[in-house]
């Protein structure tokens, strides 16, 4: 098992998982990173308030980041005239 650490980035502050998780397969990154976006938007929305300008920064135990999600590309939002 390999360590990785999902850093929340506002595009200014950087607020780091210092614990990281303990994670078997790899291919699971994107999925857990979609679930912990979208939990974090689902409170947001509970308060009033979504900032999809976030993003969750993954890095592996070397410090590389080997996978990155922006908020905006977790949900599709329908209904919104330009």
């Amino acid at each position: 098992m390999a360590c990785y650490y999902f850093h929340l980035c506002d595009g200014q502050d950087t607020l780091l998982d210092s614990e990281g998780r303990e994670i078997g397969d790899p291919a699971q990154l994107r999925g857990l990173v979609l679930k912990d976006a979208r939990a974090i938007i689902a409170q947001d929305a509970i308060a009033g308030h979504i900032q999809l300008g976030q993003s969750i920064q993954v890095q592996d135990e070397s410090g590389a980041v080997v996978h990155e999600l922006h908020f905006r590309d977790a949900v599709t939002i329908e209904g919104v005239s330009a």
